[in-house]
């Protein structure tokens, strides 16, 4: 069975950038679009980010758009999200995902999807 593992999170302040890693293994998720989710306290998980499986189409969420960006490096079985700009309100456990299509993870479905890292931006 496939697994997603998350790295690179931390604690920033306001202005800062942050890369987020997925490393998958367990399977090849070459032919499966990417994504990322995250939760923040109390509150329901929310679609962030997603690439397609060939890295041609990405998505975000309007709340990131113009500061994250969505990649993906099929050779290694990993996806990346490089966070910059950050803000206090993206405080928040990212969680990575995959799934059939982009439109599955911009409807918040996720086959699979790994444990989380944590992001806390200090104002």
């Amino acid at each position: 069975q496939g697994q997603l593992v998350e790295s690179g999170g931390g604690l920033v302040q306001a202005g800062g950038s942050l890369r987020l890693s997925c490393a998958a293994s367990g399977r090849t998720f070459s032919s499966f679009a990417m994504g990322w989710f995250r939760q923040a306290p109390g509150k329901e998980r929310e679609f962030v980010a997603a690439i397609a499986s060939n890295a041609v189409s990405t998505y975000y969420a309007d709340s990131v758009k113009g500061r994250f960006t969505i990649s993906r490096d099929n050779a290694k079985n990993t996806v990346y999200l490089q966070m910059n700009s950050l803000k206090p309100e993206d405080t928040a456990v990212y969680i990575c995902a995959a799934d059939l299509g982009t439109s599955r993870l911009r409807g918040g479905y996720s086959r699979y999807s790994g444990q989380g890292t944590q992001v806390t931006v200090s104002s």
